[in-house]
């Protein structure tokens, strides 16, 4: 095409979902919820081993829960890139209620009862905790603003918790919640990318990504089409 009849393609915006780093509790397998806990030792040396990677996306921002986990998590990106981090309670844990503190088994002895309905129904309530509707609306908000605050081409990173951002990420891109467990858990201080297609929308571009990014060949939907020829052999 012709310099007159080309047409520019934009630069894709893309949204980076970062979880926290480890904490005692993560080791210990107990219910975080919205309780306050610090990374430990392994978290923090994870936070600044991905820091790194995560400056190489130059963000145009860096906002969190406002939870110390998450927001310590963000710093070591803040410290790398200049930026100040944006502190946002929406991005914050399911507020998990009366399990909070517990392991799945002592919550399973605790509250047989509430632990059956909790795996059983879709969208139920345990005691003192959100529906997992509500933490959808939420994440979807916040994931709409960062989207919104997005200039061409630039890169937003949200540092989280891993339960909502694996529920905000499904809602943000309209997965039904029987289709939710396609996703895995993220791990402590992995990423998943978001990148704007122009036609398709946002596309999950990275899952639970724990490696520096870097030049890929293309998408297989991004090449052009391969017209076969009719007479062509059967590849073998």
């Amino acid at each position: 095409m012709d310099q007159q009849g080309s047409s520019r393609t934009p630069a894709r915006r893309r949204l980076v979902l970062w979880r926290h780093g480890r904490t005692a509790w993560n080791v210990e397998n107990r219910a975080q919820g919205q309780a306050d806990i610090p990374l430990d030792p392994v978290g923090r040396g994870q936070a600044r081993a991905a820091a790194p990677a995560l400056a190489s996306f130059e963000p145009a921002f860096v906002w969190s829960s406002d939870l110390q986990r998450a927001r310590h998590t963000a710093q070591e990106l803040a410290s790398l890139t200049g930026l100040e981090v944006r502190l946002d309670a929406r991005l914050r844990e399911y507020d998990v209620g009366i399990r909070q503190g517990t392991t799945f088994a002592e919550f399973r002895e605790s509250h047989p009862e509430v632990y059956a309905r909790f795996f059983s129904q879709e969208d139920y309530r345990v005691p003192g905790a959100e529906l997992p509707s509500e933490v959808d609306e939420r994440m979807t908000a916040v994931l709409t603003d960062a989207a919104a605050a997005l200039d061409e081409g630039r890169t937003g990173v949200l540092v989280g918790h891993g339960a909502a951002l694996r529920s905000g990420l499904a809602a943000f891109l309209g997965v039904p919640p029987r289709l939710r467990d396609m996703f895995a858990g993220m791990a402590n201080c992995a990423w998943t990318v978001l990148q704007e297609h122009p036609h398709r929308g946002w596309q999950v571009a990275d899952y639970n990504a724990r490696t520096l990014p870097g030049v890929s060949s293309a998408l297989a939907d991004e090449m052009p089409v391969h017209h076969v020829s009719k007479n062509a052999e059967p590849a073998g």
